[in-house]
């Protein structure tokens, strides 16, 4: 099992932080535009039992990715679990904390690459730095979007 955890701090509440979350869109505008990823639905919103599924291409193969929200504290956390995909497990908690005025959002991940054991300590850290960049991008966007509405 391999763990991942990002967090940075944006300068605008709580509240406003959990609601660009909550917009239909959001997952376009996280996705970085190297990664070929298609959101195919998304229902439900950030609730429990919520819904997502993408399509996303290892090379040329297309991979379908299905993945359900199991936890949700409105402006606190939300969690989803992937249920079928190109992971053997993935449990993704969004974590959402005030700090003087502003947000730390944290990525906390747990995941099972297939292969098991051997896998993840071949290829563990070339996913490492694949969430890094990844949630590196998705932070900055968090970060401009919720800034300039914190603004008005």
């Amino acid at each position: 099992m391999l763990h991942f955890k990002y967090s940075s701090v944006i300068n605008a509440p709580v509240e406003v932080v959990w609601k660009f979350h909550e917009r239909m869109d959001v997952l376009q505008l996280l996705t970085p535009p190297w990664q070929p990823v298609q959101v195919l639905r998304r229902e439900g919103g950030l609730h429990i039992g919520a819904i997502t599924e993408f399509r996303l291409f290892l090379g040329p193969l297309p991979l379908r990715w299905l993945a359900r929200h199991t936890e949700y504290e409105e402006y606190k956390l939300f969690t989803d679990e992937q249920i079928s995909g190109p992971f053997d497990s993935w449990v993704h908690h969004h974590i959402f904390t005030p700090e003087n005025g502003k947000t730390r959002l944290t990525d906390d991940i747990s995941l099972g690459i297939p292969g098991g054991e051997t896998s993840e300590f071949i290829g563990g850290w070339l996913v490492q730095l694949q969430l890094e960049a990844m949630f590196r991008y998705r932070h900055q966007v968090t970060q401009r979007e919720c800034e300039k509405l914190a603004i008005r």
